[in-house]
């Protein structure tokens, strides 16, 4: 028999459960029912809380998002040199990546980008990152060149990670290592921009 728990918790608790199962078993794989007996409620508690198992599914790419995202502006954000900004957007960004390597997989690799709907909630987290570098990039460029730059510099760590991942070399304490190597490639990068 499951605890009671207010209805803020038990939804958390159903999402950070149906994580781990979706991350097991991919969309297709997972049941509702499978969730329920692993949050340890019935069927009808899980229906409370989440419709259909997209609406889970969906709110669950939206959190793991919404992580990633904050994760990444409050470390940019507090340092005030722009390549500390670089190095530090990186490090939070494959640190996230390392602690959480099952949401990680679930937003990037778990073929999200097949389904329309849930294609367009990875679409918004690359969105806001890429907007948030652009407002970041000092050079004498138009918008739409550092919006360019911002997408650039997302699937640079995006790629990176999967990589990182597959091979099984992710860890904290790596994840600062591989920053310093990605973000002296981007600040190079990023220092040899000019208008066209």
């Amino acid at each position: 028999m499951s605890v009671r728990l207010p209805a803020a918790a038990r939804r958390e608790q159903l999402l950070a459960v149906a994580l781990d199962v979706f991350a097991t078993e991919g969309f297709h794989g997972t049941a509702m029912s499978q969730v329920a007996e692993a949050a340890g409620v019935t069927k009808p508690v899980l229906y409370q809380h989440f419709s259909s198992k997209r609406e889970l599914y969906g709110e669950l790419l939206d959190q793991v998002g919404n992580q990633l995202v904050d994760a990444v502006t409050k470390a940019v954000w507090a340092e005030k040199d722009p390549r500390a900004q670089v190095e530090a957007g990186f490090a939070a960004y494959f640190r996230f990546v390392a602690r959480h390597a099952d949401a990680f997989g679930l937003l990037f690799g778990s073929g999200a980008r097949r389904d329309e709907e849930f294609a367009e909630a990875v679409r918004r987290v690359e969105d806001t990152m890429a907007a948030a570098i652009a407002a970041l990039i000092e050079a004498d460029i138009d918008v739409d060149h550092r919006q360019l730059l911002g997408y650039g510099i997302v699937g640079l760590a995006e790629v990176t990670s999967r990589h990182w991942v597959a091979t099984g070399e992710s860890s904290v304490r790596a994840a600062d290592q591989l920053a310093r190597r990605v973000s002296e490639l981007a600040w190079a990068g990023l220092r040899g921009i000019h208008r066209d």
